[in-house]
């Protein structure tokens, strides 16, 4: 059987490191003594909470610490694998098969925290300890978790030890279809609330005597669909809300509910802050609900807000250097998800590109090990450009 290249190798042992949330499972300890023995000052901190598990992290460095540093970003958490007896292969025990790598965390994000430290490796190979700059790790263990105790701690961290940090790349997977079809410039914000209509609970046949709350909700509801929040804008898609719950909590087929809930999640573009679209989202409450309808509207705590890293040298640099190695032309895009990306974006540009993402969370994931090989080759282009 042919060797596996230096990128897929670390994959698998990564793979093979048991670290769903918020066990590190040796995965942070394997890319230490690999960048340690590479030359890299290696730090290991661990951070907690009141209510929240202890999360181990690694931030690691290399070079001039006088010029521009370039951060490659990531996690080496990964979610439960769900039903074992529902995978081709052990998603813990990795296999290469037709050309793809299987086993939890090899698309989100184990492949890309791989290829984007063999890159280094290599670059540090032909050239020495960077002089002009320096490179960096900012892994987390806390990325599909709470979110807590991992990058936006390890990031004030950095910062309170006089780390310089310039731009980052964050290697979630990115790409749709293909390695090269999409790169992350921004991402959208995320906002949820709570609605709770208070009503009078009664018999069904005396509708008189009772106030069915699912009327005002259904009201309520409507209104908040009614209008757009927005058209979106240059490089954000409109904003959308959804409900994602909507609950009486009554058993009964002959009883009026004394109160209706319901919840709902806004994935917002630039046009908003978490603070503004608060109070679009209460102005409409106050239209529709007039003085006939009595609720209560609940704010979650979001650390998710909209941002975008708008395009110039360095996002013309990694989508050059994209295009340079897989032959592609990368959409710009902030769709998806959150990531990590919305606590590095205080603290310097970042970009996020990694692997494809078809396959991440569900059973069986699984990568190609050709686009494997092509990302670290696209990072380590990065390198070459950005120390040029």
């Amino acid at each position: 059987m042919q060797k596996p290249s230096e990128p897929v190798d670390l994959c698998l042992q990564l793979v093979r490191c048991l670290s769903v949330t918020p066990e590190e499972g040796g995965a942070l300890t394997l890319l230490a003594t690999v960048l340690g023995q590479a030359g890299f000052a290696v730090e290991r901190p661990v951070f907690e909470a009141e209510g929240t598990p202890a999360i181990d992290n690694l931030f690691a460095r290399i070079g001039n610490p006088d010029g521009p540093c370039l951060v490659f970003a990531g996690h080496t958490d990964v979610v439960p694998p769900g039903p074992l007896d529902r995978w081709s292969h052990p998603p813990f025990e990795p296999v290469i098969k037709d050309g793809r790598l299987y086993g939890r965390g090899a698309e989100d994000m184990k492949g890309g925290v791989a290829a984007s430290v063999v890159a280094a490796l290599r670059y540090i190979r032909a050239h020495g300890t960077p002089t002009k700059g320096s490179i960096a790790f900012l892994i987390t263990g806390d990325e599909e978790g709470p979110a807590v105790n991992g990058t936006v701690k390890l990031l004030a961290y950095a910062r309170a030890k006089g780390y310089r940090l310039d731009h980052c790349v964050l290697g979630e997977p990115t790409n749709v279809d293909h390695l090269g079809d999409m790169m992350k410039i921004g991402r959208r914000g995320s906002l949820s609330f709570k609605l709770i209509v208070d009503g009078k609970q009664g018999h069904v046949a005396y509708p008189e005597r009772a106030d069915n709350p699912l009327h005002g909700l259904t009201r309520l509801m409507q209104a908040l669909l009614a209008e757009p929040l927005d058209k979106g804008t240059a490089h954000f898609a409109p904003s959308n809300l959804e409900f994602t719950t909507v609950d009486v909590g009554n058993p009964a087929t002959n009883v009026v509910p004394g109160e209706a809930r319901a919840a709902f999640n806004i994935r917002f573009n630039d046009t908003y802050t978490s603070t503004t679209l608060d109070a679009e989202i209460r102005k409409r409450l106050t239209a529709a609900a007039g003085n006939k309808i009595r609720y209560r509207l609940e704010t979650l705590p979001t650390n998710s807000q909209a941002f975008l890293t708008k395009p110039g040298p360095f996002v013309d640099m990694v989508k050059d250097c994209v295009r340079q190695i897989t032959g592609q032309e990368p959409v710009l895009s902030t769709t998806g998800g959150t990531s990590d990306a919305r606590f590095i974006k205080d603290y310097c540009p970042v970009v996020e590109f990694g692997l494809v993402g078809r396959t991440m969370h569900q059973i069986d994931e699984n990568i190609a090990v050709a686009d494997l090989d092509r990302l670290t080759a696209v990072y380590a282009t990065i390198l070459e450009r950005y120390f040029a």
